[in-house]
C-alpha cells in the first residue's frame, strides 16, 4: 500500500527523518541563501528506524538544494529523531525548515504553531483521496450501525485514510469505538471494537475470511483490489475527500527562501531530472498550489480533525 507517514505527536511513536543539506559560500543574486547561509533541512516521519533512508529522498533534497543555492559544495546528512513531538521541537529550534506529511499529522504538527501549509503533493499520482469502510457481502451488514457489537480492522494508529478518517466518520455518527488487544477480544453490544492489521492486504484478508465485520482503507487501495476479491466485498460508507499529501514550511523561515522553495517544488515536474526524482519518490506526480489557498486549507483540516465539541 502507498502508506502514509505514521508518527504523530504523542499518539504514535515513529521516527522523524531530517535530511540536512549543507550549503556553503555566498548566495548568488538569483537565488536567496537559506538558513543563515548554513543549511536546509527537510523533516519526514519514518515508521521503522531500522529501514534505510530511501535514496529518492536524498535525491529530492539534493535537487532542491542545488536550485536554492548556486554553491556547488552540497552534501546530504540524515538525522533521526524518535517522535513527531520532536519534529515540532526541531521546527521551533530552526533545525527543520519544511516537511511533507499526510493531512492528519500535518494538522497535529501545524496546530502547535511551528509551521504553516505551503503546497499540496500529488503522492502516488493523486491530489486527493478518501477512505472507504467495507464489509464482506455475506456478512449480512448493510450499514455502519450494524457494526455495533462487532470488530473492524484499521491499518495502524498513524494512518489518515486507514484509521483517522474512517474512525472520525463513525464517531460523527455517534458510534462508540474501543481498541481491542486482538481478534478474540470481547466486544460489548453497544460498541464497535477495532484492531490494527498493519496493511491494506491484511485488512482485506481479514474481511474476506470473516474474522472482522468490516475494514477501512483508502479509495486507491480499494481500486487496486483484484476483481475476484472486489466482487466479494461491498462498501458501507465513504469519507469526505481530503488532500493526498501536504508540504509545510517553518513559519519563521525568511520570506525570500520560502518563495524560492515554493517555486522550485512547483516547477520540479517540468524538467527531466526533477520529474524522474518525483517518480522515484512514491510515484509523486507534482507539487501544486493549495486548493483555495493556505487559510482555506487550514480551516478544512481543522473542520476535518477538530475534536467534537471544540472550536
Amino acid at each position: 500500500m502507498k502508506t502514509e507517514s505514521r508518527c504523530f505527536l504523542s499518539i504514535c511513536a515513529g521516527v522523524v527523518l531530517i535530511l540536512s543539506v549543507a550549503l556553503t559560500g555566498n548566495a548568488a543574486e538569483k537565488a536567496p541563501q537559506p538558513l543563515n547561509g548554513k543549511s536546509l533541512a527537510m523533516g519526514l516521519v519514518f515508521q521503522n528506524p531500522r529501514e534505510p533512508v530511501p535514496e529518492p529522498l536524498r535525491e529530492l533534497v539534493g535537487y532542491v538544494a542545488r536550485k536554492l543555492s548556486s554553491t556547488p559544495a552540497i552534501s546530504g546528512t540524515v538525522v533521526v529523531a524518535p517522535t513527531a513531538s520532536q519534529l515540532v521541537k526541531l521546527l521551533d529550534e530552526k533545525r527543520v525548515d519544511f516537511y511533507m506529511e499526510s493531512p492528519y499529522p500535518t494538522y497535529l504538527i501545524n496546530r502547535q504553531g511551528a509551521a504553516s501549509l505551503l503546497l499540496r503533493r500529488w503522492k502516488g499520482g493523486m491530489g486527493e483521496y478518501r477512505s472507504v469502510i467495507f464489509t464482506n457481502k455475506e456478512s449480512g451488514i448493510s450499514r455502519v450501525d450494524d457494526l455495533r457489537g462487532k470488530m473492524i480492522a484499521f491499518e495502524d494508529a498513524g494512518s489518515t485514510s486507514g484509521y483517522f478518517m474512517p474512525k472520525l466518520l463513525l464517531l460523527n455518527k455517534r458510534l462508540t469505538l474501543t481498541e481491542k488487544p486482538g481478534l478474540d477480544a470481547k466486544v460489548a453490544a453497544k460498541e464497535i471494537g477495532y484492531i490494527f492489521a498493519g496493511s491494506d492486504k491484511n485488512i482485506l484478508n481479514l474481511v474476506l475470511a470473516k474474522k472482522v465485520a468490516a475494514g477501512a482503507f483508502s479509495n486507491d487501495d480499494y481500486a487496486a483490489v483484484g476483481e475476484k476479491e472486489k466482487s466479494a466485498i461491498s462498501i458501507l460508507e465513504e469519507t469526505a475527500t481530503m488532500p493526498r499529501h501536504l508540504v509545510s514550511i517553518r513559519k519563521d523561515i525568511p520570506a525570500p527562501v520560502a518563495k524560492r522553495l515554493k517555486e522550485i517544488l512547483l516547477a520540479m515536474h517540468e524538467d527531466a531530472e526533477g520529474r524522474g526524482i518525483l517518480q522515484r519518490t512514491d510515484n509523486t506526480t507534482k507539487f501544486d498550489l493549495l486548493p483555495g489557498g493556505e487559510e482555506s486549507m487550514r480551516r478544512q483540516l481543522v473542520e476535518l480533525f477538530r475534536p467534537r465539541g471544540k472550536k
